[in-house]
């Protein structure tokens, strides 16, 4: 190992050429050594050489990220002082509110611990929650079920994608059978080093299968389980949705989409294309049950969007913004508006931006402090997060057992997991009176000003 981990330092500059005991000035100066190199056809194989050696050093980084990361969320889970504060039931006098024994108060407050320390390592290297989560568990995985992967990920040997792939093939074995993790680990371990990502897939995928304890189906009754669907927001007006379910139901939907886009593009003047066909007949089936030839029929949607007064009188084009998405054109916005049975108005200055009218009229729409609160914060003000406001709790800054009011100055949407994490660990949010300036103070001391919306 230590042979394949050799590097040169002078490599790491694809110009350098050694020192030679010749006195030519004109030989020794940069631009003719960098010319003199160029020339002699080995500038290529100096780059190509370095760059290889770079490669390792970043597999070696990315690997000792990795370790890192999975060594501090152990440690709040070990100890979760410092993420959630003393631990209360260690005072004998000491009972819970809500009844609960101590052993499960404890759990929570592991639990706690460690989704506390993965928010502040993500704020810190710019990275999300799951990310870090994701990094943690597969260093665990690696270094416990497949550890000749996990030291040639460690040696830089391994690259990020196949030591990733490997991780989640060998976290899917179940927790009591060592033998089969043994032996994924050794008929993976030399194809990791050498085959691309997408062929190790494919080649990991068939080692997880020979070596698989249970049977396929077992594995499948379970994994049909975790089935989901999940939205994207993307750019220019659009958006992606994502299922996750059984193989047999995937594949019919997909060969029924593609069977009818076939058969409407052989009919005559059809201009779109078969992938454009696809889309439309999947979105028309899910959104309406059916497939309008001509025009399909459009869900009416119960809409919030805010609508600059100057593009409301057409006076400008500047983007309205969907609530939930982000900025839309403003015919778009005018067609949504038109197909809704209700629909929030919010008109804002054209300079300032400051909120002038919010409309009233609407149906089943929240109270009027919320929606503004929805307008000012429309995601949740946890570091990093996305979820938009209406499915967020609305928290109360200061608690209201403590004082704090039913104000805008103290209230603001948090979703669930951040809640939790305001409510029941160290990490504290605050807010300048004067200024209304607010930001996080994290577990670790860090200063973090609440993130404006992402648009």
């Amino acid at each position: 190992m230590e042979a394949d981990l050799e590097w040169r330092a002078d490599l790491a500059d694809p110009y350098f050429l050694p020192a030679d005991d010749s006195s030519d000035d004109e030989l020794t100066h940069p631009d003719v050594a960098v010319a003199a190199l160029e020339s002699s056809g080995e500038a290529h194989t100096v780059a190509v050489t370095a760059l290889e050696g770079l490669s390792i050093r970043a597999r070696v980084l990315i690997a000792d990220e990795y370790a890192a990361i999975a060594t501090i969320m152990t440690d709040a889970a070990a100890c979760p002082d410092p993420w959630v504060g003393p631990d209360p039931t260690q005072d004998p006098a000491w009972r819970d509110p809500q009844g609960r024994p101590a052993v499960k108060v404890r759990a929570e407050r592991r639990n706690i611990a460690v989704r506390a320390a993965a928010l502040d390592i993500a704020v810190r290297l710019g990275m999300s929650e799951f990310a870090v989560r994701t990094r943690a568990s597969h260093a665990d995985t690696l270094r416990e079920r497949c550890p000749r992967v996990w030291n040639a990920f460690r040696a830089g040997l391994v690259s990020a994608q196949n030591a990733t792939t490997v991780a989640q093939q060998a976290a899917s074995f179940p927790d009591d059978a060592p033998e089969a993790w043994a032996r994924f680990d050794e008929a993976v371990a030399t194809a990791a080093r050498t085959l691309s990502p997408g062929k190790f897939r494919v080649r990991a995928r068939v080692a997880r299968e020979r070596v698989h304890p249970e049977s396929v189906e077992l594995r499948h009754q379970r994994a049909a389980e975790d089935r989901n669907a999940w939205f994207q927001a993307d750019h220019d007006g659009m958006a992606t949705l994502t299922v996750f379910g059984p193989v047999e139901k995937v594949l019919a939907a997909h060969d029924r989409a593609d069977a009818q886009a076939r058969h409407l593009r052989a009919q005559p003047g059809e201009e779109r294309t078969l992938a454009q066909l696809r889309a439309d007949v999947l979105l028309d089936l899910m959104t309406t049950g059916t497939i309008d030839e001509a025009e399909t029929r459009r869900r009416r949607p119960s809409v919030a969007i805010t609508v600059p007064v100057m593009t409301l009188l057409g006076l400008d084009d500047e983007p309205a913004t969907l609530d939930g998405y982000g900025p839309i054109d403003s015919e778009t916005a005018r067609r949504l508006a038109g197909e809704a049975t209700s629909w929030v108005r919010i008109l804002t200055h054209p300079i300032s931006g400051t909120v002038l009218d919010v409309d009233r009229t609407t149906y089943r729409v929240p109270k009027a402090l919320r929606r503004w609160l929805g307008v000012r914060d429309p995601v949740c003000i946890g570091p990093g997060c996305t979820r938009p406001a209406r499915t967020c709790d609305i928290d109360h800054r200061i608690d209201w057992q403590y004082g704090g009011a039913t104000a805008d100055t103290n209230l603001g949407p948090l979703c669930e997991p951040h809640h939790v994490i305001k409510s029941k660990s160290r990490w504290t949010l605050y807010r300048d009176e004067m200024t209304g300036a607010t930001w996080w103070v994290t577990p670790t001391a860090l200063d973090l000003p609440i993130e404006p919306a992402p648009w």
